[in-house]
């Protein structure tokens, strides 16, 4: 029987990561900044992402969104300034979701064969391919140019009399033209850059509403206006105009899911995602990513993610999701493989990481999401969130590894990376649309620390500083160790609280826990504090004595990140004590020989 062990997704910016231009000139041309391609994913690169400790590479911005450049030339149409956020685009407006980005192709007619070859080559590297799918909005202007035979366009069918019917694809405003947005703070398209669309108008009659529920005809600046939302059979009151899933199949598998809707009739947009899914499925891709998959009732889920896993049982379907309260709804009832654990386990390490939040407060998490941890997936930055170095968040990412030590290894779920991370990218470029801190996906750029890890197409770090290289050495032996470890796929128990209450000189700035499986014992601790070292005899309570079945003795303890910890446990009249000395910000993982 095969092993179970972690996963690990990188994501990966797909239109900045083979990006070697350091113009960075705000709302820059793709010719004046210059911008990635599926091609820059060569055999190195790819091996370079595996060797970091990768299993999975969720490549964002794939799909054809709308774009700020002429590709009327091979029949795409021109998409207007004042309904797209950035000059390269957000890869959440989708116009054409039966192909991919123009802009990443070295051949825009054949930007689909690319991509199905960059697919194949991170498969000849051994990891996952995963790519966004948005089922809540598509752009303001969505046109399938390559709709498969039989499929028609979003919105091609629908009754523009009626704001809701079940089987219409969008929820309309009958007799209002939609209006472009009042900007604020001077904002104008492109920078005020000539175009000819750009005139303040977008022709839509009537309106339809906003990607984020907004229903008035001309949205708020801060709406999502560049998009329009998707009716899945929810009327305008909120109430459900399809068949709802009985409460017992909770406890059923996929397959029961999947054999629930076969008879049903359902509305023509979960007909549309599902088709739309299977469609890349079928091309290779091994899982997706799904933006808002709250704004998107979960019976739609339950059919979407059934008829995912009968084409391939082992897809990997994470769901970009806020509200704990929904938690076990989309994973039971939805099928969901992995949720974002963001508003909990992020939200408190950031706290923490800040100064602003006590480790006690990580012991509740884990409790209160103890049946579902396996299912949350960790992360320390993702597209949507702040650079962890950027002064917005703390300023230094070295302040970031006890967290990624904790995130990695707290539970059996998959550990997140997003690209430059590793190298501590800060975001700190204007890219035009939006502000700094993040690095950005509405426009061209380049992305400064990791363009010197890139090395001119090299791959191989040869311009990053010392401590740039000392930290993605960091991560790399992290990640490795992270999916190589049987334990981390096993057993949990925290031992903070029980030494929080025990020993002296432990404090709410250092945590620990265990993990184990049949052949592997772990203890971890990590170290907070950017600025004090903490010394102690750190104990194991009595009941882990008895599980882990310790007689009296000493036992040697390897540290599995640097080998450096020099420690024993000893075990005396039913107390275990190992003494730890943590520098600033040091973790240790120690397994018990």
């Amino acid at each position: 029987m095969e092993e179970t062990h972690k996963v690990v997704v990188y994501q990966v910016f797909t239109r900045l990561f083979g990006n070697t231009n350091t113009t960075n000139k705000p709302w820059g041309t793709l010719e004046e900044n210059g911008v990635g391609k599926f091609s820059d994913f060569t055999d190195k690169a790819l091996q370079e992402i595996k060797d970091l400790g990768v299993t999975h590479v969720w490549y964002t911005g794939i799909p054809h969104h709308a774009v700020i450049r002429d590709y009327s030339e091979i029949g795409i149409s021109n998409d207007d300034p004042d309904v797209v956020k950035g000059r390269a685009g957000s890869p959440y407006a989708v116009k054409d979701y039966y192909n991919v980005n123009p802009d990443l192709a070295d051949d825009p007619t054949k930007r689909l064969e690319e991509f199905e070859a960059l697919i194949a080559r991170t498969h000849r590297q051994g990891m996952k391919v995963l790519i966004d799918i948005v089922p809540n909005h598509v752009a303001r202007h969505y046109e399938g140019k390559n709709n498969p035979e039989g499929v028609r366009d979003f919105g091609a069918d629908d009754d523009l009399t009626m704001e809701y019917k079940r089987d219409n694809n969008f929820y309309y405003i009958p007799g209002k033209a939609f209006q472009v947005p009042e900007p604020l703070n001077d904002y104008k398209p492109l920078g005020g850059a000539n175009h000819p669309l750009s005139d303040g108008k977008f022709e839509e009659n009537p309106a339809k509403w906003t990607g984020n529920g907004s229903r008035e005809a001309q949205p708020y600046f801060h709406d999502w206006y560049e998009t329009v939302k998707i009716n899945y059979g929810i009327k305008p009151d909120g109430t459900k105009d399809f068949p709802e899933l009985p409460v017992q199949f909770r406890e059923e598998a996929y397959q029961a899911h999947y054999e629930f809707w076969q008879d049903k009739d359902v509305p023509d947009s979960w007909k549309k995602f599902r088709d739309m899914a299977l469609y890349w499925t079928k091309k290779g891709v091994d899982g997706f990513r799904f933006d808002m998959a709250e704004m998107v009732p979960v019976e739609f889920w339950s059919y979407m993610n059934s008829a995912i896993k009968m084409e391939n049982p082992d897809a990997f379907l994470l769901a970009e999701i806020y509200n704990p309260r929904e938690y076990r709804n989309y994973i039971q009832l939805g099928k969901m493989g992995y949720l974002y654990d963001k508003v909990e386990l992020y939200d408190t390490l950031k706290n923490i990481m800040q100064g602003r939040g006590s480790t006690d407060n990580l012991v509740s998490i884990q409790q209160g999401l103890s049946d579902i941890s396996g299912h949350m997936l960790h992360f320390l930055e993702n597209h949507d969130e702040q650079r962890i170095a950027s002064p917005e968040f703390v300023g230094k990412a070295e302040i970031a590894k006890p967290a990624a030590v904790l995130s990695a290894t707290i539970d059996q779920a998959p550990m997140m990376l997003y690209f430059g991370q590793e190298v501590g990218e800060p975001g700190a470029e204007n890219a035009g649309f939006g502000t700094s801190s993040r690095t950005s996906i509405f426009d061209y750029i380049g992305v400064p620390h990791h363009q010197r890890w890139m090395n001119e197409g090299k791959f191989d770090g040869g311009q990053l500083n010392p401590a740039e290289k000392e930290l993605r050495d960091f991560y790399k032996r992290l990640l490795n160790f992270t999916i190589k470890s049987p334990a981390l796929a096993g057993n949990y128990a925290e031992i903070h609280s029980f030494n929080r209450t025990n020993t002296e000189w432990y404090n709410d700035r250092v945590f620990s826990y265990i993990r184990w499986s049949h052949d592997q014992r772990l203890l971890v601790i990590t170290n907070f504090d950017t600025e004090q070292s903490f010394g102690f005899e750190l104990q194991l309570p009595p009941s882990i004595l008895d599980l882990w079945e310790l007689s009296e003795g000493e036992y040697t303890l390897d540290e599995k990140l640097y080998g450096k910890a020099k420690t024993k446990l000893y075990v005396s009249s039913g107390q275990a004590k190992i003494r730890v000395d943590l520098k600033p910000l040091e973790s240790w993982i120690l397994e018990i020989k």
